[in-house]
């Protein structure tokens, strides 16, 4: 059996709650008060049976709020016995501090965990960094953001940070608990870190970093405060002296590498274990042949860039 309900925005703001997401309980909750599920607009209402039991879906600029979270998508089909809400097509969801989008999706009303495929991309919302892949997974509870295949983000303009998969811790930093920042940032597989020497407007040049394995450590106002690289780990980074001026590129190796900051700034550079390095004069500064073997320059890619938001 299926029906379908053609409805207004008010009429699915009250009706949906009942007949779509609350077959059985009042009070606006989803099998219990911690798992409330509100639905604040839809187009269409169904529901119906399948094999694997009954659905109710809502179609048509559907919007869902989860706590502080808001999920949008053209297409939603709740599957009670699951705990899970399937998202079809434009997928949105934000809270305070993150908003991510996908072609499809899961949410998970018990884990409030989401899942996202599909030409994934998202940001942080006080533009510190900004981020994209083909896969991605939100855990509210944890407060992670994993991000799978090909993934890459953009942090404070200049910082290109990419590898197989990026894992985002994020940290509350005030009291409410509604907002939040990056505290730190993993990189799992081809590791790799590149960021624009802002000193060197002509030739452009880029310090470099790779590691099958990196941890970036970042304090309350998104600067760096350290990255640590293992297995396999390079460096290649341009020097200076006290007044600023060029004193040419080091590149180093080994099994470990730990670089410090102040205030953003390179400070202390530490490399353990089966330790090579190099020195090249300045006239090798803008050189192509000294980048590291994975270097690649993609701010073309940056789903964000010269836009203020999504359609």
């Amino acid at each position: 059996m299926r029906r379908v309900i053609s409805v207004t925005f008010l009429t699915a703001s009250i009706l949906a709650l009942q007949i779509i997401l609350l077959p059985t309980l009042n009070h606006n909750t989803l099998q219990a008060e911690k798992k409330k599920i509100i639905l604040q607009h839809a187009d269409i209402i169904e529901g119906g049976e399948t094999e694997a039991g009954s659905y109710r879906s809502i179609i048509g600029n559907v919007v869902l709020l989860h706590h502080n979270l808001t999920l949008k998508c053209d297409r939603a089909t709740n599957y009670e016995q699951e705990n899970k809400i399937v998202l079809t097509g434009n997928v949105f969801m934000t809270d305070n501090t993150v908003e991510i989008y996908g072609e499809n999706g899961v949410y998970y009303t018990d884990r409030q965990t989401g899942e996202l495929i599909g030409n994934v991309r998202g940001r942080m919302l006080d533009n510190s960094l900004v981020a994209k892949s083909k896969k991605a997974v939100v855990n509210k509870t944890t407060s992670q953001i994993w991000l799978y295949d090909d993934a890459i983000a953009w942090h404070d303009r200049h910082q290109q940070i990419n590898g197989d998969i990026i894992l985002l811790h994020l940290k509350e930093v005030d009291t409410s608990g509604k907002h939040k920042s990056i505290d730190e940032i993993q990189v799992h597989g081809n590791a790799f870190f590149a960021a624009q020497d802002t000193l060197s407007l002509s030739p452009i040049v880029y310090d470099q970093l790779s590691g099958k394995k990196m941890v970036i450590l970042l304090n309350d106002a998104s600067k760096i405060t350290g990255i640590t690289l293992t297995t396999q780990a390079e460096s290649l980074y341009h020097l200076y002296n006290n007044e600023r001026k060029p004193l040419g590129i080091n590149y180093s190796s080994g099994d470990m590498i730990r670089m410090f900051f102040t205030g953003g700034v390179l400070k202390r550079v530490k490399v353990t274990g089966n330790i090579e390095g190099k020195q090249y004069p300045e006239s090798f500064r803008g050189d192509k042949k000294i980048n590291l073997a994975k270097f690649a320059w993609r701010e073309k890619e940056n789903p964000f860039k010269q836009q203020k938001s999504l359609p």
